[in-house]
């Protein structure tokens, strides 16, 4: 019998990271999670982002995945660290494949960070990033509104470019030649940040590794599925017609079905 990857957000960014698990692995049943009651997670305690965290994982366990994909930048950098070593179950998280592909495409070592104020706060990337080479010099910047904007569909614009500007000024001026977008939203803004830092910069968009590290651990452990028949169920805190209208966004897709279940899972 079949059993699904687990992937859970605070709401709909982690479906950038399905996205690319269907397109490296067309194969595999995906149960998704997104916390839409309690977006965002970005300007949450640590303490409620690893409480959130823990309950989603239990939720996905209840739905008997053989993996859990923490798809939330917050969450990998706040919670995974802590909660890893409780559960049995592989975790991949967000912020180590995006640093180590970082660190692999940076020319002057020079790498800018950006994500939400919880994010660039718990200096995740920055640790992940000096343990694999020390002599880098990283600049993070916490770019808050970049999630609302995607969230109403504002892609481009003056208005988005003027932040955008104003938010990204320290990385122009640090020479920065590689951009971890730290954020499962921000990979919607690529224009519009490719834009203003030049077409040399290399952005990062964690999501095309996290595809390749579930893929290795499940090739691995002899997990990998080949039956053509898949099944994609998405569930949410609250607000399915809101998830759903922004879903094809995201995935490129439409879904028909979502479910929505009791936050306290």
């Amino acid at each position: 019998m079949k059993r699904p990857i687990g992937v859970f957000d605070s709401g709909v960014g982690g479906l950038t990271v399905v996205r690319e698990l269907i397109r490296q692995l067309p194969y595999e049943d995906i149960v998704y999670f997104g916390d839409t009651a309690r977006v965002p997670y970005g300007i949450k305690s640590p303490e409620t982002v690893i409480r959130f965290s823990i309950e989603n994982i239990l939720f996905l366990l209840k739905q008997d995945v053989k993996l859990i994909c923490v798809a939330c930048n917050t969450a990998s950098s706040v919670a995974l660290p802590a909660i890893k070593r409780h559960f049995k179950i592989p975790l991949v998280g967000v912020i180590s494949p995006g640093a180590r592909e970082a660190v692999y495409a940076t020319q002057n070592k020079r790498i800018g960070v950006i994500g939400t104020r919880a994010t660039i706060k718990s200096r995740t990337y920055e640790n992940e990033i000096r343990q694999l080479d020390p002599k880098i010099k990283v600049t993070a910047i916490a770019c808050p509104l970049f999630v609302p904007f995607v969230e109403e569909g504002w892609l481009s614009g003056s208005v988005v470019t003027q932040v955008a500007k104003r938010y990204l000024e320290p990385l122009v001026a640090s020479r920065v030649d590689t951009v971890i977008l730290g954020c499962t939203h921000y990979p919607l803004l690529k224009p519009v940040i490719r834009n203003i830092l030049g077409p040399r910069v290399n952005l990062i968009d964690s999501a095309k590794q996290v595809a390749m590290e579930v893929k290795k651990i499940l090739v691995a452990d002899g997990l990998l599925d080949n039956n053509p028949n898949v099944k994609r169920r998405f569930y949410v805190s609250d607000n399915p017609e809101w998830f759903r209208a922004l879903a094809k966004r995201f995935l490129g897709q439409t879904i028909k079905d979502v479910s929505r279940v009791d936050t306290n899972v």
